[in-house]
């Protein structure tokens, strides 16, 4: 009991300190996406709205993905991009972390998620780590198994939940969703297994309207992109179609007990922001853990019905498989 005293103490006494200096002081981790410079412009820019104007980006660490192309040669721009915006450039994580409150994790590339991670759960700062979680099923179980070991919460989302119309949706202002297809933009990225690096914001689109509770998945592939079925436990049917060649559009539609609504698509990021900025000063993540694993084992039986030629894939023994990878990666933090 005196103990957790100490820690709330402590956790207070950081807060009256931040409002003391009048501002609540960001750190980016990544500037190899262009979030992280969207991000910076509504922070640090002219915006009047009172819960933006708590919050300031004041220092980045670039690195970011060296392996994924299209990240990395953004880098060199977005740095300049930032310093504009009186953002102070480090030259590690540790040293960003001395200089901030709470940190947005932007870089691209899911595969340096879980270390980059740790090193912020280890230092007390609350994190927001943009999608994805992790590159696979086993990093985003790993991430949340070591957030739990250090006592942090973790939030991840797609802008895509929060578009208002996808948030009315989720909170029943159309009726009870019985259903639902949606579809969003598929890049393929070797490094990442697919949808995890782009499609996964169809499949929040889906998850924001059905929720949890997929038990089966099954997919067809052509080279004009892929549909990812899913049965949910209580008989509800969900689609994600992943458009490989054609429009970059994001969307779908809901089908309720009312009859059929669009689902909402990209609203901007300030939707997505307002929601870390609130985490940021509650500590609640907005996303559960079990939501946000249940999204990334989709993903992975998705894969696995396609190496099986489309047959359909328990949940359950996709989750079972991501445990595996989950407890190698683990390994090297229980030494």
């Amino acid at each position: 009991m005196k103990k957790q005293i100490l820690i709330i103490a402590c956790l207070l006494a950081a807060v009256f300190t931040v409002r003391a200096q009048g501002v609540i002081r960001i750190g980016i981790i990544g500037l190899d996406t262009s979030h992280s410079t969207a991000f910076t412009e509504l922070l640090n820019g002219t915006s009047d709205d009172p819960l933006v104007r708590e919050f300031e980006v004041v220092a980045a660490y670039p690195y970011g993905s060296k392996a994924i192309r299209s990240s990395r040669d953004r880098i060199p721009g977005y740095i300049e991009t930032v310093k504009k915006f009186g953002v102070e450039i480090t030259a590690s994580v540790a040293e960003l972390l001395d200089k901030v409150d709470c940190v947005l994790l932007e870089t691209n590339d899911g595969r340096l998620h879980l270390g980059q991670a740790v090193e912020v759960f280890r230092s007390g700062k609350i994190c927001y780590i943009d999608k994805p979680l992790g590159a696979t099923l086993g990093e985003a179980i790993a991430i949340y198994e070591m957030a739990e070991r250090y006592g942090a919460s973790v939030f991840t989302s797609s802008a895509l939940r929060y578009s208002p119309q996808n948030a009315a949706l989720r909170r029943g202002d159309f009726g009870k969703i019985l259903g639902a297809d949606c579809y969003s933009p598929h890049t393929v990225e070797p490094t990442h297994p697919d949808f995890g690096f782009y499609g996964i914001h169809g499949v929040e689109t889906l998850y924001t309207l059905l929720g949890t509770g997929c038990e089966a998945v099954s997919r067809i592939h052509s080279p004009m992109g892929d549909i990812v079925s899913g049965r949910w436990n209580d008989g509800r049917l969900g689609t994600f179609r992943a458009v490989v060649k054609g429009p970059a559009v994001y969307g779908g539609t809901a089908f309720t007990e009312k009859g059929t609504v669009a689902a909402g698509g990209y609203a901007g990021y300030k939707v997505l922001l307002d929601e870390i900025l609130r985490y940021f000063k509650s500590g609640a993540s907005p996303v559960s853990k079990e939501e946000t694993l249940e999204i990334f084992t989709f993903m992975k039986a998705s894969n696995m019905s396609l190496e099986r030629g489309g047959r359909t894939v328990m949940m359950d023994e996709a989750y079972a498989e991501g445990m595996k990878e989950a407890r190698r990666l683990l390994e090297a933090y229980d030494e």
